[in-house]
C-alpha cells in the first residue's frame, strides 16, 4: 500500500509535460512492437476523452454563472478585444492558407470513397445553425455539449443571480471551485490517456496513408505553423506591446499538447481554464473568451477549408479569380465560426467553400473523404492551433489591461509625491 502511495505521489509530483512526453513515447513503441495490445490500450485514451467531454459543459456553465454573479457593477471586463482578435486571426489564416495554395497547387486523386456526414449547404445554413443553437434548454445544450446554448444560459443566470443573496453567490463559487478540483483530477491522468490515444491510432492507421497526400499535407501544416509561430504572435504583440514568444511557449506546452491528443477544441476547454488560473488571468474574462473561443475562433479550420476546396480546383481545372478567392476567405472565416469542438468537423463544411466554384456535391465529398484519410494528422494541428490560440489572446489582452493599470497608477503616485513636497 505505501509502495502504491509513494507511486502516485511521485506521479502527480513529476512535470505534466514530462508524463505527457513519456506517454506518447511508450505509446509510439507499443504500436511499434506489438499492434494487437496498442489497439486495446486504446481503451484509456477513448476514457480520458471521455472525462474531459463530461466535465467541460458543467464547468463552463458554473464557471461563468459564478463569475457574473459574484462580479462587482463597476468590474470591468475585457471580452470586446478577446473576439476581435479571434476574427482577425481567423480571416488572416484564411488568407494565408488561400496565398499557399496559389503558390504551392495540390493536386487530388478524386476516386476515394463518399464519405459519411450532412454536411451544411451554404454560409446561410451554417449562420442559422449558429444562430438557432442558442435557443436550446439548458438541459439539452449540457446533454448535447452545446456551448453557445450553455454560454447563453450561464450568461442569463449569472446576470441575474448578482441580485442574490450573498449566501447564494458563495455556493455558486464553491460549487465553482469544486468542479475545478474535479477537471485538475482528470488533466492530471492526461498522460495515461495520451498513452491510450497514441498507441491506438498508430497501430489503426499507421503512417502509410499519409505518404499519398504528402504534399497536401506539407500546406496545411506549414500554413498552420506560421499562424502559431509569426501572426498570432505579431497580433499578441500589437495588443501588449511586448515579447509574446515566453507566453507562446508556455501555452504551447500546456495547451497544444492535450490539444493535439484529444483532437477537439471543445475536450481542452477545462485545460484551457486551468491554464488561466495558472496564469493569472482575469476569471470574469477567461471563463467567458475560453469556452467561446472553443466555438469561433477556427484559425486552423479556416486554412483546412481554404487549401482542400483550392486544392479540389487545381484538379478540376478550374480558374479562380481574385475576387472569388477573397469571397473564400471571406466564407472559410465565417463557416470555420460555425465548426463543431469535435474532431473532424471542419471537413463537413468542405462542400460548401467548393460549392463557390460549382464543384458538385459528389465530388466535393470525394474531398471530404481525403480529408478524413489525412485527419490523423491535420485535425491534430488544426485542433492545437485553434485550441491554445484562446489562451494566447486572453492572456494578451490581459497583460495589456495589466501594464495599462499600472502605467496609470504611477502619474497618481507622482502627483500625489508632488502635494506632499509642495505642503
Amino acid at each position: 500500500m505505501n509502495a502504491l502511495k509513494l507511486l502516485a505521489a511521485y506521479y502527480s509530483n513529476a512535470s505534466l509535460v514530462l508524463r505527457i512526453f513519456i506517454g506518447l513515447v511508450l505509446g509510439t513503441l507499443l504500436a511499434w512492437i506489438a499492434p494487437a495490445a496498442a489497439l486495446k490500450v486504446g481503451l484509456f485514451g477513448e476514457l480520458f476523452i471521455l472525462a474531459l467531454k463530461a466535465v467541460a459543459p458543467i464547468l463552463v456553465l458554473v464557471l461563468v454563472t459564478a463569475s457574473l454573479a459574484s462580479r462587482q457593477s463597476n468590474q470591468p471586463t475585457h471580452i470586446r478585444p478577446v473576439l476581435m482578435m479571434y476574427l482577425i486571426s481567423t480571416f488572416s489564416a484564411a488568407a494565408l492558407a488561400v496565398c499557399a495554395s496559389f503558390l504551392f497547387p495540390t493536386l487530388l486523386t478524386l476516386d476515394v470513397s463518399s464519405a459519411e456526414g450532412n454536411p451544411p449547404g451554404s454560409i446561410i445554413e451554417v449562420l442559422h445553425n449558429l444562430l438557432t443553437s442558442i435557443f436550446v434548454g439548458p438541459v439539452q445544450a449540457l446533454n448535447t455539449s452545446n456551448y453557445i446554448a450553455i454560454l447563453a444560459w450561464a450568461v442569463l443566470l449569472g446576470v441575474f443571480l448578482r441580485h442574490a443573496a450573498p449566501s447564494t453567490r458563495t455556493m455558486l463559487t464553491d460549487v465553482s471551485n469544486a468542479f475545478t478540483k474535479a477537471v485538475q483530477f482528470v488533466i492530471n491522468l492526461a498522460p495515461i490517456g495520451i498513452f491510450g490515444l497514441v498507441a491506438s491510432t498508430l497501430a489503426d492507421s499507421g503512417f502509410e496513408a499519409l505518404i499519398t497526400y504528402a504534399r497536401l499535407l506539407i500546406v496545411m501544416v506549414s500554413c498552420m505553423l506560421i499562424v502559431t509561430f509569426v501572426i498570432n504572435p505579431l497580433i499578441a504583440y500589437i495588443k501588449m506591446r511586448r515579447n509574446p514568444y515566453p507566453l507562446l511557449m508556455t501555452v504551447l506546452r500546456e495547451s497544444a499538447v492535450t490539444a493535439f491528443f484529444t483532437r477537439s477544441s471543445a475536450a481542452n476547454i477545462p485545460v484551457n481554464l486551468r491554464l488561466c488560473e495558472k496564469l493569472k488571468l482575469d476569471r470574469d474574462t477567461y471563463s467567458i473568451t475560453i469556452p467561446l473561443g472553443a466555438t469561433i475562433n477556427m484559425a486552423g479550420a479556416a486554412v483546412t477549408i481554404s487549401v482542400m476546396a483550392l486544392a479540389a480546383t487545381h484538379t478540376l481545372g478550374i480558374p479562380v479569380d481574385l475576387p472569388t478567392a477573397l469571397l473564400l476567405c471571406v466564407v472559410s472565416s465565417l463557416a470555420a465560426a460555425g465548426v463543431s469542438g469535435v474532431a473532424g468537423g471542419s471537413l463537413l463544411l468542405i462542400p460548401m467553400a467548393t460549392s463557390l466554384f460549382g464543384i458538385d456535391a459528389e465530388i466535393a465529398m470525394q474531398v471530404v473523404s481525403i480529408g478524413f484519410v489525412i485527419s490523423v494528422v491535420q485535425d491534430s494541428f488544426e485542433t492545437a492551433l485553434n485550441s491554445h490560440t484562446d489562451v494566447v489572446f486572453t492572456a494578451a489582452v490581459s497583460y495589456a489591461n495589466q501594464a495599462q493599470e499600472a502605467g496609470s497608477a504611477v502619474p497618481a503616485q507622482s502627483n500625489a509625491a508632488q502635494a506632499d513636497v509642495s505642503a
